[in-house]
């Protein structure tokens, strides 16, 4: 059946509608996404704005009219941490589902991790044994690990890209005295969850999930997207050490034209780099394999679970 899933995130709202069936890989068929970036969006620090929930019902409303032309059966939406910590977060979604018949559902943290995770474990398979999988969004970082399909510990942290560059940086490039401060912060922050996660035992494969990920490896030096999803793409600690450096004293117009980097993304990639580096430093990884699916292959995977065999 054709499937579609309406992702809305902190940064992008993203219409992905894919062929899949129970029992076989889903097969993306279609693409639309928009850089919403509903987090800019909130008013007195945790409401969404009347402009944004418009504009978010204006992308909903689209989203139904191409996933009609696209054939899509089934439409699952959910959105993340911006809607998940708005104050009227609940109301905006009741209108639009009053306007639109759309359900959105608002996944916790530790559901996002969850989801992420089964989309991993399905793409790697039993023989990667324990998995470890950080996954660093708009606004928050997951956290998962596990030998089974559903993690042994899922944690997510308020340690987004998007969120830590709006409350953390105030000038482009940001001061370095900004930057030693957010290291510390996202350290702290990360260190408190390494022995709840590690007490299940060493991870046999590291993972990474999200854009972040994929752009910090792709200016590492790992194969571009265009190259195809099969492609092994790894990032080294090592590496990311100098591009963090080199990072934080570049300007967004700089980090825009690397190899990989949208100009949409470009402001976050410091603040996303030092995450990234704080947890590969403190969870003891070496080099995180980037995996092409994530939390919208994984919201799939659970629905087709779900469905009762034919």
């Amino acid at each position: 059946m054709r499937l579609g899933v309406l992702d809305i995130g902190s940064n992008t709202v993203h219409l992905l509608v894919m062929d899949a069936h129970r029992g076989a890989r889903p097969l993306p068929a279609y693409s639309h996404k928009v850089d919403l970036r509903l987090a800019e969006h909130m008013e007195d620090g945790d409401r969404l704005s009347a402009r944004g929930a418009a504009r978010l019902q204006g992308f909903v409303e689209e989203a139904l009219r191409l996933a009609e032309d696209k054939g899509v059966e089934d439409l699952m939406a959910f959105a993340t941490s911006a809607v998940r910590e708005s104050v009227n977060g609940e109301e905006v979604l009741a209108r639009i589902k009053a306007d639109t018949q759309v359900d959105i559902e608002v996944l916790s943290g530790q559901d996002e991790a969850r989801l992420t995770f089964l989309a991993v474990r399905r793409w790697f398979g039993w023989s990667s044994g324990r998995l470890l999988v950080l996954d660093i969004g708009g606004g928050s970082l997951e956290i998962a690990s596990g030998i089974d399909e559903q993690p042994d510990v899922a944690v997510s942290l308020p340690l987004g890209a998007g969120r830590l560059t709006r409350n953390c940086f105030t000038a482009d490039p940001p001061p370095a005295e900004e930057v030693r401060a957010l290291r510390k912060h996202v350290r702290a922050e990360i260190a408190r969850t390494v022995g709840n996660v590690s007490r299940y035992g060493q991870a046999d494969h590291a993972v990474a999930t999200s854009k972040t990920f994929r752009q910090l490896a792709r200016i590492a030096g790992a194969a571009p997207s265009n190259e195809g999803p099969s492609v092994r793409r790894v990032l080294r600690h090592p590496d990311l050490v100098g591009w963090t450096d080199r990072l934080v004293k570049m300007t967004t117009g700089q980090r825009a034209e690397l190899p990989g980097v949208s100009e949409a993304r470009a402001p976050q990639l410091p603040a996303g780099a030092i995450v990234a580096d704080a947890a590969m430093d403190l969870f003891g990884v070496s080099q995180l394999e980037v995996c092409p699916w994530a939390l919208r292959e994984g919201v799939i995977l659970r629905r087709l679970d779900a469905m009762p065999e034919r």
